[in-house]
This record gives C-alpha cells, structure tokens and sequence, in this order.
C-alpha cells in the first residue's frame, strides 16, 4: 500500500450495531470500539473526509420489539435512540484519539447531539471533522441503510461503503448455502433482481437513482477499511 494514496475524497462508512458488540453480538464492547476507531482515524489521517451511519442491533431492534407485542412505530423509536447510544460511543473513542467529532442525530436532542442540518453537517466535514449520523433518519419503518443511501447522498460522498462479517456480496447466505458463488461486482439492478439480503430494497434503489456506488466489504478483518479507500479489489461492488 506505500506510495498510494486514497480514491475517494468523501466517503459515508455504514457500520452494523453488532460491529460494536465484539464476538457476543450484544452490548457496547470497549475493545472492539476503540479498535474501530483506530481504523477509522488511519483513514481520516489520509485526507479522506468521513461520515458514519451506526445501527443500533446491538441493543434493540423495532422488529424484534413487534414479536415481543410493542407496537412497531414505538419499536422503531426505541431503535434509533440504540443508535444514538452507539454514536456516543464512537464519538467517544474517536475523541480520546484526539480526533474532532461530531455527532448529528435525525431525532432532536441537543443536550447530546446536533439535530440534523445538511449544511451545517457538510461543513463539518469541509473542515475535517468525522460527523457520525444517528437517529436513523428519525422516521419509523426506515432502516439504518436506507439513512445511509439518504446522508452518502445528502452529504455528497463519492462512495457508500458498507462494513459487514462477510468479504462481500454472494449469490446465497453462505453461512446457509455451501454452494453460494462470491460477486466481486453487479449492477443495483441485480441487487434488486437478486434480493440480496445485505441492504435492503429502498438503500439500494436510492443509490441507484443518484449513482451512488456500494462498496461491500469484511469489517472484521484487520486494515480492509483503509485498503477499501486506497482502492484495493476488496469485498464487492455494486454500480
């Protein structure tokens, strides 16, 4: 990688509730988030501004919830201020890195968070600040992917890069099916025909109206979030 230098000028990082949890799945683990936040300051230190979208499954999910008899727009909201718990975590390991952060959350709470203001978000990153993006995008019924594809979009960032468990996009589960084929890079259409389960229908079709391309890529291995922004064929790409 010496010599390199990054292919993005702004990325949106979309990271999963669980990749806070460490290998339990569940809670905030303080080892894996600083571990994360190390990864995500080699990136920032190459001149690449980032914003980040956390989920909240880590600590509650609105579906969940709805099996448990809450009604799911409640459930929905006990989700997003799961969010805004994972945020001030990251916000915390990041700032303890001495690297300037700002957390901008969809549902107004301003003793914590700034509400969500697209201008006001832009600048921050126009002036080298990490902003991490909570709250979902404070409506019911909406996944954390789908805010993702909305503040990739909003905040104009040249890519969408998704973090998950998996070195990227396969034609099955291949936790399930042993036969499941690697695809280093389809189209949204195919994404969409294929129903590929690692974002949802309404993230995908909001990156395909405004071009926005989806790098899928294994979080858990060491280093693959700086060998993603230096452009090295990780993962799988959809465009």
């Amino acid at each position: 990688m010496a010599g390199k230098g990054p292919v993005f000028r702004r990325i949106l990082l979309k990271l999963s509730g669980e990749a806070l949890a460490g290998g339990g799945g569940v809670g905030i683990d303080g080892a894996t988030v600083a571990d994360l936040a190390r990864q995500v300051r080699e990136v920032h230190a190459l001149g690449v501004s980032l914003a980040l979208v956390v989920g909240g499954g880590n600590l509650y999910r609105g579906l969940k919830g709805a099996e448990h008899g809450i009604e799911r727009v409640t459930g929905d909201h006990m989700g997003m201020l799961a969010t805004v718990m994972n945020a001030l975590a990251l916000q915390d390991a990041l700032e303890k890195l001495d690297v300037v952060t700002r957390v901008v959350s969809a549902i107004e709470m301003r003793q914590i968070a700034e509400p969500f203001i697209r201008r006001r978000a832009v600048r921050h990153l126009e002036k080298g600040r990490i902003v991490i993006f909570a709250a979902g995008t404070g409506n019911p019924y909406f996944t954390t992917d789908t805010a993702a594809a909305l503040r990739a979009t909003e905040v104009g960032a040249d890519a969408l890069l998704k973090g998950t468990r998996v070195d990227g996009v396969y034609s099955a589960d291949p936790a399930k099916d042993p036969a499941a084929v690697h695809l280093p890079e389809l189209t949204y259409q195919e994404a969409l025909q294929r129903r590929i389960q690692v974002m949802d229908a309404t993230a995908f079709s909001l990156c395909m109206d405004n071009k926005m391309p989806i790098l899928v890529f294994d979080l858990t291995r060491r280093g693959n979030l700086l060998r993603a922004v230096l452009g090295e064929r990780i993962g799988s790409i959809v465009r």
